[in-house]
């Protein structure tokens, strides 16, 4: 893949750029203390924001790596305050194969605004990065999330028994892909 790191990106109602350590606060509050947003998630809601900032800061100090991709999801109305995070967050250099992840503060649920970031790094990932696929999985018992995925171009694959963790317990995992060449109608 030809990485470019986490580069801006922006929609008719997003903004996707890199966290700041003035974004603390904001990603605190919307959405990293929340133990219903983390609940199908693989770590805790942090219980104090110190827990926020040192994660803020490991992804800021990361963002030296072409390969590390974490955007912050702001909306333009809303002044330059992150409300969630779409990520990769896990890749296999030998089959150009990256697995995206995304959380949003509660507030926004329902509202179209990960479908719109999902779909807005789709086209920078097979484009620019060259990826050949694109996956991303989610617990069954969280039907929404496969929601997005699907409102994104990605096809439902299959669900993995028991081969996944979140603040559950040992879970399913329902995988979701797009190829390059579905995404450019080549296939």
């Amino acid at each position: 893949m030809n990485h470019k790191g986490t580069v801006t990106t922006e929609t008719n109602r997003l903004i996707l750029r890199r966290f700041t350590p003035q974004d603390t606060m904001a990603v605190f509050n919307n959405w990293t203390s929340d133990e219903k947003i983390t609940e199908f998630l693989r770590w805790p809601a942090h219980k104090s924001i110190d827990i926020t900032d040192r994660v803020l800061n490991d992804w800021i100090a990361l963002y030296e790596n072409k390969s590390f991709y974490q955007w912050a999801i702001v909306l333009k109305e809303q002044n330059d305050e992150p409300i969630g995070t779409i990520s990769v967050v896990d890749k296999n250099e030998k089959i150009n194969s990256l697995h995206i992840g995304y959380c949003f503060g509660r507030k926004w649920w329902h509202q179209g605004i990960t479908s719109e970031a999902f779909s807005a790094i789709i086209p920078f990932l097979f484009g620019e990065v060259k990826a050949n696929r694109l996956e991303s999985q989610h617990d069954p018992n969280n039907p929404n999330s496969g929601k997005v995925m699907m409102k994104c171009g990605l096809k439902y694959e299959g669900t993995l028994r028991q081969a996944d963790f979140s603040n559950k317990g040992i879970v399913d995992a329902s995988m979701y892909s797009i190829l390059a060449d579905e995404y450019y109608g080549t296939k």
